[in-house]
């Protein structure tokens, strides 16, 4: 399970490369149209600027970094934190070898140098922004390859057997465009709604260069299925995502969108509404018992790499497991270890109120959202639903792992319904891969195995049946 990246670090909770940029950044990636940067005898040089931050932050001295903040990124990026976050991008990549080149732009009302450097095991492209004032005030990355790869269709899926059409899922008063992918045929079908992991995910749940939703929804539609896939809330809303921020929960980050989806569903003639279905993963997984539970339209639940175990305990353990990758644990490794120990303990505060904040990993979250989930006991709703379900696991998944699959066993041991199938080769994204799961994967392209398309296309399949 990924924590939510509006409202914490990805680079220790998500563990996944192509989402680092996220850790480092405390604004929304710029957008919109750019325009070449243009100097004059007094602005300062960005790119020198630029390249002395990334100088410093190779030579650990943190705290000439942090002199150059606005007050806005000395707020939300503390000095502690861009360490742990810098530190956790050498433990994945290896030593910085160069900085190749940096490329000036206005973007959006921002100075922005693209700053690319040459890591022993990856090339990454630095946003460094500086605001009007000339300080540094935004830090993210991509991989300068993700930006120029594109999407290409699984060998699995038939285009020719269907058609995405474009919808808009309304929730409340929140709009978010979406995909609706149905087989060309007069049906009805039976369809899923595909719930995301935590973080703002677009409507592929894309990781780098990896459209997992996009991924599932070609490949069971070509197998008779129809899949709708949005936008997250949090992924075009952002901080507006609720009416309330302190009364923020998962109900606002997750539920109602993913119900909102399943309503639509019930309303289109090609759609078998007594046959609509939730394929949750991660965080989508941890809360589809929750979703169900409130919504007697849902016919079945499919959890893919969702968590049983505490939240507060996989990122104490996909921290260790991260820090591990490089080796012995080096003073910088054992603080970010520190940090999530921290985090756990405030996570788990006996005292937390409504109104108070959780530093969670150096990001302070809503004591709403964390008392919500205390709350919530993911495998007792499962356990109580008498709808099928079935549970999906990549064995090589080190952010929800064995032990969690092994949860759900014991917590549907009772179910009437319930099936289980795990993947030896594959990860967290059911992407696969061989020896040990690390960030680094989701920096090539890769499909989502077919085996679980053709499982889970089966298992639907097999239900009309029963």
């Amino acid at each position: 399970m990924r924590i939510p990246r509006t409202l914490s670090s990805t680079a220790a909770a998500c563990l996944m490369i192509l989402l680092i940029g996220t850790a480092l950044s405390t604004s929304p990636d710029c957008a919109g149209q750019t325009a070449p940067l243009q100097s004059s005898p007094t602005q300062p040089s960005y790119e020198i600027l630029a390249r002395q931050i990334i100088s410093n932050l190779v030579a650990k001295q943190y705290d000439k970094v942090s002199a150059l903040y606005s007050p806005e990124l000395a707020k939300d990026l503390p000095t502690q934190k861009l360490a742990a976050s810098w530190e956790s991008i050498i433990t994945q990549l290896g030593p910085l070898q160069s900085v190749t080149s940096v490329e000036l732009e206005d973007v959006a009302g921002m100075h922005i140098a693209f700053t690319t450097c040459v890591f022993q095991r990856l090339t990454l492209t630095f946003r460094v922004g500086f605001n009007s004032q000339g300080q540094f005030a935004t830090f993210s990355s991509i991989p300068p390859d993700t930006a120029a790869a594109s999407w290409k269709s699984p060998d699995y899926a038939k285009p020719e057997s269907f058609d995405d059409r474009p919808i808009t899922v309304q929730s409340g008063h929140w709009r978010l465009p979406g995909m609706l992918t149905i087989p060309r045929g007069v049906g009805p079908f039976p369809a899923i709604v595909l719930v995301h992991g935590s973080g703002p995910n677009d409507m592929d749940e894309t990781l780098g260069v990896n459209k997992m939703f996009k991924d599932l929804a070609w490949g069971l539609a070509s197998r008779g299925i129809a899949v709708l896939r949005y936008t997250k809330r949090t992924h075009k809303y952002g901080a507006q995502s609720t009416d309330n921020a302190d009364a923020f929960t998962l109900k606002d980050e997750t539920i109602d969108d993913a119900r909102a989806a399943v309503n639509m569903l019930t309303t289109i003639p090609q759609i078998n509404s007594k046959r609509i279905y939730i394929a949750g993963h991660s965080l989508g997984a941890f809360a589809a018992p929750r979703i169900a539970s409130g919504d007697p339209q849902i016919a079945g639940l499919i959890l893919m790499a969702g968590n049983t175990r505490p939240l507060e305990t996989l990122i104490v353990e996909q921290t260790r497991y991260e820090v591990s990758l490089s080796g012995p644990i080096t003073p910088a490794g054992q603080q970010a270890i520190d940090l999530a120990d921290k985090s756990a303990r405030e996570f788990t505060n006996p005292d937390l109120k409504p109104g108070m904040t959780v530093n969670f990993l150096g990001t302070p979250l809503p004591a709403s959202y964390v008392l919500d989930l205390r709350a919530y006991h993911q495998s007792e709703v499962a356990a109580s639903l008498k709808i099928p379900i079935l549970v999906l696991q990549g064995e090589r998944d080190y952010n929800v792992s064995m032990a969690d699959f092994d949860g759900w066993k014991k917590a549907l041991a009772g179910h009437a319904n319930a099936t289980f199938k795990s993947y030896p080769g594959l990860n967290h994204a059911f992407l696969p891969g061989t020896g040990p799961s690390s960030p680094m994967e989701y920096a090539q392209p890769n499909h989502v195995e077919q085996d679980v398309v053709d499982d889970i296309a089966a298992w639907i399949n097999g239900q009309s049946s029963k």
